[in-house]
Protein backbone atom coordinates (compact mmCIF):
# COMPACT_ATOMS: atom_id res chain seq x y z
CA UNK A 1 0.00 0.00 0.00
CA UNK A 2 1.48 3.44 -0.67
CA UNK A 3 2.98 4.73 2.22
CA UNK A 4 2.40 8.55 2.10
CA UNK A 5 -0.87 10.23 1.68
CA UNK A 6 -1.91 10.41 -2.04
CA UNK A 7 -4.73 12.13 -4.64
CA UNK A 8 -7.39 10.71 -5.66
CA UNK A 9 -6.34 9.33 -8.80
CA UNK A 10 -3.55 7.78 -7.25
CA UNK A 11 -5.09 5.73 -4.89
CA UNK A 12 -8.35 4.73 -7.13
CA UNK A 13 -5.67 3.44 -10.21
CA UNK A 14 -3.22 1.73 -7.14
CA UNK A 15 -6.38 -0.45 -5.75
CA UNK A 16 -8.43 -0.89 -9.12
CA UNK A 17 -5.10 -3.10 -10.24
CA UNK A 18 -5.38 -5.31 -6.85
CA UNK A 19 -8.66 -5.61 -6.16
CA UNK A 20 -9.24 -8.68 -8.21
CA UNK A 21 -6.74 -10.63 -5.83
CA UNK A 22 -6.71 -7.97 -2.53
CA UNK A 23 -8.53 -10.87 -0.81
CA UNK A 24 -6.63 -13.48 -1.52
CA UNK A 25 -3.22 -12.07 -0.52
CA UNK A 26 -4.52 -11.53 2.82
CA UNK A 27 -6.14 -14.25 3.77
CA UNK A 28 -5.69 -14.46 7.74
CA UNK A 29 -6.90 -10.79 8.28
CA UNK A 30 -10.42 -11.50 9.32
CA UNK A 31 -10.21 -12.24 12.91
CA UNK A 32 -7.76 -9.03 13.17
CA UNK A 33 -11.06 -6.98 11.85
CA UNK A 34 -13.25 -8.81 14.29
CA UNK A 35 -11.37 -7.90 17.13
CA UNK A 36 -10.80 -4.28 15.92
CA UNK A 37 -14.35 -3.63 15.61
CA UNK A 38 -15.12 -5.45 18.83
CA UNK A 39 -12.46 -2.92 20.85
CA UNK A 40 -15.01 0.00 18.96
CA UNK A 41 -17.51 -0.68 21.21
CA UNK A 42 -20.33 -0.67 18.90
CA UNK A 43 -24.16 -0.95 20.11
CA UNK A 44 -27.53 -2.60 18.82
CA UNK A 45 -28.87 0.20 16.30
CA UNK A 46 -26.15 1.74 15.88
CA UNK A 47 -25.30 3.73 12.37
CA UNK A 48 -21.77 2.78 11.27
CA UNK A 49 -19.83 4.13 8.54
CA UNK A 50 -16.50 1.81 7.09
CA UNK A 51 -14.32 5.01 5.11
CA UNK A 52 -12.54 3.27 2.31
CA UNK A 53 -14.00 -0.33 2.72
CA UNK A 54 -12.53 -2.12 -0.67
CA UNK A 55 -13.55 -5.58 -0.82
CA UNK A 56 -15.59 -5.01 2.50
CA UNK A 57 -13.63 -6.83 4.68
CA UNK A 58 -14.93 -5.24 8.25
CA UNK A 59 -18.99 -5.48 6.80
CA UNK A 60 -19.61 -8.49 8.24
CA UNK A 61 -18.32 -7.55 11.83
CA UNK A 62 -19.57 -4.40 11.63
CA UNK A 63 -23.22 -5.91 10.96
CA UNK A 64 -22.40 -7.99 13.69
CA UNK A 65 -21.90 -5.32 15.99
CA UNK A 66 -25.35 -2.68 15.17
CA UNK A 67 -27.15 -5.96 14.79
CA UNK A 68 -30.24 -6.07 12.15
CA UNK A 69 -31.52 -2.64 13.27
CA UNK A 70 -28.38 -0.56 13.09
CA UNK A 71 -27.06 1.14 9.50
CA UNK A 72 -24.10 -0.16 8.59
CA UNK A 73 -22.78 2.12 5.21
CA UNK A 74 -19.21 0.90 3.17
CA UNK A 75 -17.51 3.97 1.06
CA UNK A 76 -15.14 3.74 -1.04
CA UNK A 77 -13.57 5.07 -4.23
CA UNK A 78 -12.93 2.82 -6.21
CA UNK A 79 -15.48 0.90 -8.17
CA UNK A 80 -13.68 -2.57 -9.25
CA UNK A 81 -13.40 -2.44 -5.07
CA UNK A 82 -16.35 -2.46 -4.62
CA UNK A 83 -17.27 -5.07 -6.98
CA UNK A 84 -15.50 -7.52 -5.25
CA UNK A 85 -17.60 -6.31 -2.17
CA UNK A 86 -20.49 -7.95 -4.27
CA UNK A 87 -18.71 -10.54 -5.43
CA UNK A 88 -18.18 -11.73 -1.67
CA UNK A 89 -21.50 -11.14 -0.84
CA UNK A 90 -20.63 -8.76 1.61
CA UNK A 91 -22.77 -5.79 0.75
CA UNK A 92 -25.72 -8.41 2.31
CA UNK A 93 -24.00 -6.64 5.32
CA UNK A 94 -23.94 -3.12 4.94
CA UNK A 95 -24.95 -0.68 1.74
CA UNK A 96 -22.06 0.20 -0.36
CA UNK A 97 -21.59 3.62 -1.51
CA UNK A 98 -19.16 4.53 -4.15
CA UNK A 99 -17.99 8.02 -2.83
CA UNK A 100 -14.75 9.62 -1.80
CA UNK A 101 -14.77 9.80 1.70
CA UNK A 102 -12.99 13.49 1.67
CA UNK A 103 -17.09 14.46 0.60
CA UNK A 104 -19.38 12.29 2.34
CA UNK A 105 -22.90 12.64 0.81
CA UNK A 106 -24.02 12.32 4.52
CA UNK A 107 -26.22 14.55 7.40
CA UNK A 108 -24.04 16.25 9.79
CA UNK A 109 -23.97 14.12 12.58
CA UNK A 110 -25.98 11.33 11.02
CA UNK A 111 -23.71 8.72 12.44
CA UNK A 112 -22.37 6.99 15.72
CA UNK A 113 -19.18 5.86 14.46
CA UNK A 114 -16.68 6.11 11.64
CA UNK A 115 -14.24 2.10 10.85
CA UNK A 116 -11.28 3.32 8.94
CA UNK A 117 -9.02 0.16 7.71
CA UNK A 118 -5.66 1.59 5.94
CA UNK A 119 -7.37 5.16 5.54
CA UNK A 120 -4.68 7.58 6.91
CA UNK A 121 -2.04 6.91 4.44
CA UNK A 122 -4.48 7.12 1.79
CA UNK A 123 -6.18 10.52 2.99
CA UNK A 124 -4.80 13.59 0.42
CA UNK A 125 -5.36 16.10 3.05
CA UNK A 126 -5.64 14.17 6.38
CA UNK A 127 -6.55 17.12 8.53
CA UNK A 128 -9.34 18.38 6.75
CA UNK A 129 -9.97 14.62 5.71
CA UNK A 130 -11.17 13.67 9.24
CA UNK A 131 -12.77 16.91 9.72
CA UNK A 132 -15.79 15.22 7.05
CA UNK A 133 -15.56 11.83 8.88
CA UNK A 134 -16.14 14.20 11.90
CA UNK A 135 -18.68 16.23 10.59
CA UNK A 136 -20.66 13.41 9.97
CA UNK A 137 -20.41 11.47 13.59
CA UNK A 138 -22.79 12.69 16.08
CA UNK A 139 -20.52 14.25 19.30
CA UNK A 140 -19.28 11.70 21.73
CA UNK A 141 -19.24 9.24 18.79
CA UNK A 142 -16.37 6.53 17.59
CA UNK A 143 -13.61 6.69 15.35
CA UNK A 144 -11.33 3.10 14.84
CA UNK A 145 -8.55 4.06 12.88
CA UNK A 146 -7.33 0.39 11.99
CA UNK A 147 -4.33 -2.03 10.31
CA UNK A 148 -4.28 -5.79 10.53
CA UNK A 149 -0.30 -5.03 10.99
CA UNK A 150 1.51 -2.72 13.08
CA UNK A 151 3.87 -0.22 11.60
CA UNK A 152 6.85 -2.01 12.09
CA UNK A 153 5.44 -4.76 10.37
CA UNK A 154 4.02 -3.52 7.51
CA UNK A 155 7.65 -0.70 6.85
CA UNK A 156 9.44 -4.36 6.68
CA UNK A 157 6.72 -5.62 4.39
CA UNK A 158 7.31 -3.02 2.14
CA UNK A 159 10.89 -2.90 3.08
CA UNK A 160 11.41 0.64 4.20
CA UNK A 161 11.94 2.37 7.70
CA UNK A 162 9.57 3.68 9.78
CA UNK A 163 10.13 7.38 9.64
CA UNK A 164 9.31 10.02 12.02
CA UNK A 165 6.64 11.66 9.23
CA UNK A 166 4.41 8.06 9.76
CA UNK A 167 1.05 9.94 10.27
CA UNK A 168 0.07 6.71 12.56
CA UNK A 169 3.20 7.57 14.77
CA UNK A 170 1.42 8.80 18.45
CA UNK A 171 3.16 11.98 18.31
CA UNK A 172 1.80 12.92 15.04
CA UNK A 173 -1.56 10.71 15.16
CA UNK A 174 -2.71 12.52 18.66
CA UNK A 175 -2.69 16.17 17.75
CA UNK A 176 -3.27 15.36 14.03
CA UNK A 177 -7.17 13.69 15.60
CA UNK A 178 -6.91 16.67 18.14
CA UNK A 179 -7.30 19.60 15.50
CA UNK A 180 -9.55 17.57 13.54
CA UNK A 181 -12.88 17.23 16.47
CA UNK A 182 -11.38 14.19 17.61
CA UNK A 183 -9.92 13.44 21.13
CA UNK A 184 -7.62 10.22 20.94
CA UNK A 185 -8.80 7.50 23.77
CA UNK A 186 -6.34 4.39 22.92
CA UNK A 187 -3.52 4.11 20.46
CA UNK A 188 -2.13 0.26 20.01
CA UNK A 189 0.51 -0.38 17.61
CA UNK A 190 1.73 -3.81 17.90
CA UNK A 191 3.10 -6.21 15.34
CA UNK A 192 -0.23 -7.78 14.74
CA UNK A 193 -2.30 -4.57 14.58
CA UNK A 194 -2.71 -1.29 14.50
CA UNK A 195 -5.54 0.06 16.52
CA UNK A 196 -6.43 4.02 17.54
CA UNK A 197 -9.82 4.75 19.14
CA UNK A 198 -11.31 8.45 19.22
CA UNK A 199 -14.34 9.96 20.43
CA UNK A 200 -15.71 13.04 18.24
CA UNK A 201 -15.43 16.01 20.50
CA UNK A 202 -18.63 18.21 21.22
CA UNK A 203 -21.76 18.18 23.44
CA UNK A 204 -23.96 15.10 22.26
Amino acid sequence: MPYMSDDPTRVQEFFTARAADWDSRFPDDGPAYAAAVADLGLRAGDRVLDAGCGTGRALPPLRAAVGPSGVVIGADLTPAMLRQAVRAGRDRDGALLLTDVAALPLRPGSLDAVFGAGLISHLPSPAENLRELARVVRPGGLLALFHPIGRAALAARHGRPLTPEDLRAEPNLRPLLAGSGWRMTSYADEDTRFLALAVREGRP
